[in-house]
């Protein structure tokens, strides 16, 4: 009777402030005197007044409706909840399962200014759009004579006459950390000695010149020089002659890398240059990544770089862009309004950065100018010319053919200022090298300067030195727009250096450590974030002193291993077996440390009394979630042990958000209840564990339990051996063999039925979607949403590529299949195990190749709105295939699909008929989808992989591949070390309330999409308490965020920031905020949670409970610039897609 007093209560409450928003609405409609025209025809303009008032109101009204109509929702919502239904699910009659309705209404509140981002059509169109010039390009691959790519080109002498050619020779050593060698073999090899010549040779002559970009090596060279040599570096860099570009911890891959670990790496390399060298890079340089994304020129400018440089673009490309003189353009985001995100960019034009292709165009002439390649030494060059030493003899004929390169290739471009890069893998390991280099070439600048006939000023020069001469030339200041270049959006992807080789196959190269990648990512900004929450309350509450501040030194090396492996030749999956086994114990080790750092920070924050804790590291409090036993393991998860006394659990929610979440836990009896932290019992699902299609694991149980997960926070729960009714509900298994004649091993506790084969199709349903399967395959057929008639079609099924037999043939790099794929065709049918019960269903398929299962989770929001997917894939015993799995439905998608850059924006994509089919694959890091005026089908993923739509309708995607060959890249190897690799995706369908005109190059997730996207990335972690003869301290849960944040922000990271003692954290931490571009024009009800936009404000200083914000500097991206004063104001407010940095105190 009181809940019903409540609700009538509340119902009331929230009518009364639905009738006065009305009517503040009219007052303002009233009121606001911008909405009076001035002057004109007076009673016109009162009747266009009163056109405006009425259509006002009406948008106000409809606006209101949706909220009332959200609130009556929720009040239904509530009635029911107060009619004291019971509160665990229950079986009905016809045998399905009930869930009891949420307690807590969830509504989707999303201001109409919000959703206009998404429509675009503000700001100019670009002069270049990718897309479009995909389209335009004939794609033919003519011979174009000495430039084999290009064309002939031409020039007058007297073209410099008035104006003088300058040259800039950019002396650089491109060094890999780890691709032939790992990193530390190239370390002690060759980097430290090209590090140790360049401080010795640079100091000879003050012209000289050389740039730098791997701060992953730079800093283990400076960790072993002398105070000494330090000084030398630090007066190099003053006085220009050394540059540090980019200044990332690597040279990234910009295709399976996601934007956290992209940041990640730019902000380690870029506090390491401030800290030691107090330096902040200004220029990009990006010579050896397979195809350039334009998350990273955002990156770029916002960590406010003003130039930036590119070279491995398609061949076609290349050629189009050199034929109009488009080589160097202001690079724009697709989605930017105003211009604030454009970056001065210079391509460069020919096949590669080392020396033969830099000086011009015909690489049997520059050749003659690499002075490492003189006769007599290891390498030469393979156009049979050697180069010569420069001598008073001859210099005047070399200098003649030199300039004459310089000339033609300075005709590509826009300015009379020329970028000649000077370099290759790992140059200048010799004093040898630097003076045959060095001095030849000083000759050749001497002699060409000392002739002003020639109208030519050559010099060595840095980056930064060629960007500035050009910025002074066409008269303006770094970061502005030069007159007279183009303004491109778009990417480019996919690459191809000659030919029809395209670089689409590592996309998908060792799936295995693509996997591991983004587990560790996930663990790392868990981490962050929670040692950052627990050393602010432990500052706060004085007891610093007893917390583990150590745990420091893990993170920071966990950064730099994360970083790491976004090096070009890592996550790419490109490196040698060796090489890649490196990575992977690096990758493990820093995964296991993560772990320790989030158990430390979860233990201090649950404790219900502080003064209680203390940090034993040879007992730690809480038990990993799962444990790895060596880096090529899938992970086996922890069997928590029940008796007597109640076990306790603490669950992380990683997500900004609350989430409802099914948690699976391992126990090691079926007779488990799991209870609250205050002891109410919670909805919780009883299955067997499998160990294989027909065995269960005697002894181990699962228990899935629905709980609801603070924001950020940490949950309590327990977990109790309990024999009365109350036990977790079971549920039921159908076996399906199929001719295979194994013996079933199950357990008594959980009823499995067994059956020797079946034909009919069968259906999974929840509250929101009903998704049918093919009884013969298990596979996915067809879903429906939930309150609409027809079915859509979503069949999916395996294929092979093979590889081709003549030449060239697939290998880490290339995908070179040999035609369409053709169906997997496995010896023996699936067994197919069917799994039914409360909290969620699942359908699980057993191939020879590959386990596939899809789950449905019974549960209001977004969990139970999408289907869960996971193939563990094996395919250890192909030769030259590739495994894919393809969704087929009725999406009239034609050839248009969009796949996302880096997790952090979309790209659209059209198959294009005139390519070759690998050519139409492109990288898929978080997403990818299909939609037509009705639908949307979305492909989560939560490994970075490989994906193409090759018709209409279709989504495919490629689970793994094993080459038995190079493809002649410099790898030297096959694609042989698989492992047994877990892809977890979700297939999410929407649909689409409005569709927009198609065809623009923009195009936004939706909210649901956004959060399941989020949901998949970052699980959340289950930790028992560790077994205590004496029982546990009380516990508490904890709840960070004392208000909800937007729906569309996102919390990147809090990041602790370095002291001067590097491996202790100062006072003050990075906040990261993402604010999320997103199309409202898919519909989202039934959320599960309570989603409201705020147009981008965001107050901090009330965000986390019981801690103040001592104070906030707005900064760019990697913390190198304040932007503007630190001002007494805590609330910000971002623009959509935007990223921004804030230094802050918290305690």
């Amino acid at each position: 009777m009181k809940l019903k007093k409540q609700v009538t209560v509340c119902g009331a409450a929230i009518f009364c402030v639905a009738v006065f928003s009305l009517y503040l609405m009219l007052d303002r409609v009233q009121h606001d005197p911008t909405r009076h025209q001035s002057g004109g025809n007076f009673p016109r303009s009162q009747i266009s007044v009163l056109q405006n008032r009425i259509e006002q109101l009406e948008q106000l009204l409809e606006e209101n409706h949706e909220i009332i109509s959200h609130i009556k929702d929720s009040v239904l919502e509530l009635t029911a909840h107060a009619e004291g239904q019971p509160v665990l699910p229950h079986h009905t009659p016809n045998g399905s399962w009930v869930l009891p309705p949420e307690s807590r209404p969830s509504f989707l509140s999303v201001s109409p200014q919000d959703c206009q981002f998404a429509l675009g059509g503000k700001g100019q169109s670009p002069d270049l759009q990718m897309l479009a010039v995909y389209s335009l390009l004939p794609f033919d691959n003519q011979d174009g004579g000495v430039w084999k790519q290009g064309f002939d080109i031409t020039y007058e002498p007297n073209e410099w006459d008035t104006e003088p050619l300058q040259v800039f020779v950019v002396p650089h050593s491109h060094n890999d950390p780890g691709w032939i060698k790992t990193f530390d073999k190239y370390y002690y090899d060759q980097t430290q000695h090209i590090l140790n010549s360049m401080v010795l040779k640079m100091q000879e002559d003050p012209r000289r010149r050389f740039i730098w970009s791997e701060i992953s090596f730079f800093s283990k060279w400076w960790d072993n020089i002398s105070a000494q040599k330090r000084a030398a570096v630090r007066r190099l860099v003053g006085n220009g002659q050394l540059e540090m570009v980019t200044g990332g911890w690597v040279m990234p891959d910009e295709a399976n890398s996601h934007y956290f670990a992209m940041i990640d790496q730019l902000i380690e390399g870029h506090q390491w240059l401030e800290k030691n060298i107090g330096v902040t890079p200004r220029s990009g340089w990006a010579v050896d990544p397979f195809g350039h994304s334009s998350t990273m020129p955002y990156l770029l400018k916002r960590s406010n770089l003003t130039g930036m440089l590119i070279q491995r673009v398609h061949y076609a490309i290349k050629k189009h862009f050199a034929a109009t003189q488009n080589l160097e353009f202001m690079w724009r985001q697709t989605w930017d309004p105003d211009a604030s995100t454009d970056i001065f960019c210079h391509m460069m034009p020919f096949y590669s950065y080392d020396v033969p292709h830099t000086c011009g165009p015909d690489p049997k002439i520059c050749c003659q100018f690499d002075f490492k390649r003189l006769p007599g030494g290891r390498i030469n060059c393979p156009w049979k010319v050697p180069p010569r030493a420069i001598t008073d003899a001859n210099v005047a004929e070399r200098a003649q053919l030199l300039l004459d390169q310089y000339r033609k290739k300075s005709k590509l471009y826009r300015s009379k200022v020329l970028l000649v890069p000077l370099g290759d893998d790992f140059r200048y390991d010799k004093p040898q090298e630097w003076d045959a280099q060095f001095l030849n070439y000083q000759r050749i600048f001497d002699f060409l300067n000392s002739r002003p006939n020639l109208h030519v000023q050559a010099q060595f020069g840095t980056l930064s030195d060629y960007f500035d001469a050009l910025y002074k030339k066409v008269g303006i200041v770094p970061g502005m727009k030069p007159p007279g270049f183009p303004v491109l959006s778009g990417d480019f992807f996919s690459y191809a250096d000659r030919e029809d080789h395209y670089w689409t196959g590592y996309y998908t190269s060792r799936p295995f450590y693509k996997s591991l990648d983004r587990v560790l990512e996930a663990h790392l900004r868990g981490a962050e974030i929670l040692y950052s929450l627990a050393l602010a309350h432990a500052r706060r509450a004085g007891a610093d002193g007893r917390y583990p501040l150590s745990d420091y030194a893990l993170l920071s090396n966990a950064r730099r291993n994360l970083g790491l492996f976004q090096h070009h030749d890592a996550i790419t999956g490109t490196a040698k077996e060796a090489v890649a086994v490196d990575y992977g114990v690096r990758l493990l080790h820093s995964l296991t440390n993560l772990k320790h750092v989030i158990i430390n920070a979860a233990h201090y924050l649950v404790l219900g009394d502080k003064d209680a804790y203390r940090h034993d590291p040879a007992a730690p409090f809480l038990s990993m979630d799962d444990t790895r036993p060596s880096q090529d393991s899938l992970p086996e998860r922890t069997v928590v042990k029940l008796d007597a006394s109640p076990r306790f659990l603490v669950v992380f929610n990683p997500l900004e958000q609350e989430r409802l979440s099914v948690l699976p836990v391992l126990v090691d009896s079926p007779h488990v209840r799991v209870l609250s932290e205050e002891g109410q019992p919670l909805p919780s699902q009883l299955s067997a564990h499998w160990g294989s299609a027909t065995d269960t694991v005697p002894d181990v149980y699962q228990v899935s339990v629905l709980a609801r997960l603070p924001a950020l926070g940490l949950r309590v729960l327990q977990l109790h051996k309990s024999f009365d009714g109350h036990a977790a509900l079971k549920s039921s298994v159908r076996l399906y063999l199929h001719g295979r004649d194994s013996p079933v091993r199950k357990q008594e506790a959980v009823p499995v039925h067994v059956f020797p084969a079946t034909a009919d199709d069968f259906c999974l349903e929840n509250q929101h979607l009903q998704a049918c399967f093919s009884g013969r395959s298990g596979l996915l057929q067809s879903i429906r949403r939930a309150g609409e008639e027809r079915e859509q079609r979503v069949s999916s099924e395996f294929l092979v590529y093979g590889t081709r037999t003549s030449k060239d043939k697939s290998g880490a790099y290339l995908f070179l299949p040999d035609g369409e794929a053709k169906p997997y065709a496995p010896k023996d049918p699936p067994v197919v195990r069917v799994t039914e019960g409360p909290l969620f269903s699942e359908v699980a398929s057993y191939y020879q190749h590959v386990q596939t299962v899809v789950r449905l989770y019974n549960v209001p929001g977004v969990e139970g709105l999408s289907l869960d997917v996971s193939c563990l894939v094996d395919i250890r015993d192909h030769i030259n295939k590739e495994l894919a799995l393809r969704f087929s439905t009725d999406i009239e998608s034609d050839d248009a699909f969009f796949t996302d850059l880096n997790g952090f924006q979309i790209q659209p994509r059209r198959y294009q008929r005139k390519l070759p089919l690998q050519a139409n694959f492109y990288p898929m890091p978080t997403m990818a989808y299909i939609q037509d005026t009705q639908s949307r089908l979305t492909l989560h993923t939560a490994q970075a992989l490989g994906v193409s739509s090759l018709g209409s309708g279709q989504l495919e995607v490629i689970l793994d591949r094993r080459l038995m060959q190079d493809d002649n890249r410099g790898l030297g190897q096959g694609l042989k070390d698989n492992k047994r690799t877990c892809n977890r995706f979700r297939l999410l369908l929407e649909r689409r309330a409005t569709a927009n005109k198609d065809g623009r190059p923009i195009s936004f997730p939706s909210l649901l999409s956004h959060i399941t996207s989020m949901h998949l990335n970052a699980e959340a972690l289950v930790m028992p308490v560790a077994q205590e003869k004496p029982a546990p301290p009380a516990l508490r849960s904890f709840m960070p965020l004392s208000t909800t944040l937007p729906c569309d922000f996102h919390i990147l990271n809090l990041r602790m920031l370095q002291a001067e003692d590097d491996s202790l954290p100062s006072a003050e931490a990075a906040l990261i905020l993402h604010r999320k571009g997103f199309d409202c024009s898919l519909e989202a009800k039934n959320l599960g949670f309570n989603c409201t936009t705020s147009q981008g404000k965001l107050a901090l200083s009330s965000l986390f409970q019981g801690l103040e914000l001592g104070s906030l500097q707005p900064t760019s991206l990697t913390l190198m610039y304040p932007l503007g004063a630190a001002s007494n104001s805590t609330n910000v407010r971002l623009d959509p897609m935007e990223i921004a940095t804030f230094r802050i105190r918290l305690g």
